[in-house]
């Protein structure tokens, strides 16, 4: 069976972003050659699922090349029926429903970008098998949180710890079958 995990920053009180969606915060632990273990992660997958506004915005800032690099399928969650391109298909029918499709399926590992919203529904149905979090040394105040209240307990279990000279702190975390 095939792994979803998250890759995610977040500040240090749990924001994924800032009010009005900023991600600025980010750009304080940007250093040059320094991608936080990002492409050996994404080494590991070959599918992405991510949340419609996230992908506008990474389309927008980074371009079409960031998450569709002709090897790897990206699910678009949204609620509205829109066209394919390429490899990058859009999916309405809700993130846990495609998930437990991949899941069954065969391939690489399954890379959940975000958001929030598409990230708590599969919290919420413990389909989240993997998290690398990387805790960024801000306070942001308010904003969008990681982690929504109303989902069930889940027991994880530390994998790995690792802090960089930026003062980023990365966490990894997996599931722990009950």
């Amino acid at each position: 069976m095939r792994k979803l995990s998250l890759f995610i920053a977040t500040s240090l009180d749990g924001f994924i972003a800032g009010p009005g969606d900023d991600l600025s915060f980010l750009a304080s632990v940007e250093k040059e050659g320094e991608d936080y273990g990002y492409a050996e992660f994404t080494a590991t997958v070959d599918t992405v699922i991510i949340g419609r506004k996230t992908y506008d915005y990474v389309l927008g800032t980074m371009g079409p090349g960031h998450y569709d690099n002709g090897e790897r399928d990206v699910y678009v969650i949204t609620r509205r029926a829109m066209s394919n391109q390429g490899k990058v298909i859009f999916h309405s029918d809700g993130p846990s429903v495609l998930v437990k499709k991949l899941k069954s399926g065969e391939g690489k590992g399954i890379y959940c970008d975000g958001g929030a919203e598409i990230i708590d529904a599969l919290l919420k149905d413990d389909l989240v098998d993997e998290m690398t979090i990387s805790v960024v040394p801000v306070l942001l105040g308010e904003g969008i949180r990681l982690f929504k209240e109303g989902r069930p307990e889940q027991m994880l279990e530390l994998v790995t710890a690792k802090t960089f000279d930026t003062g980023l702190v990365q966490l990894v975390y997996k599931r722990k079958k009950p």
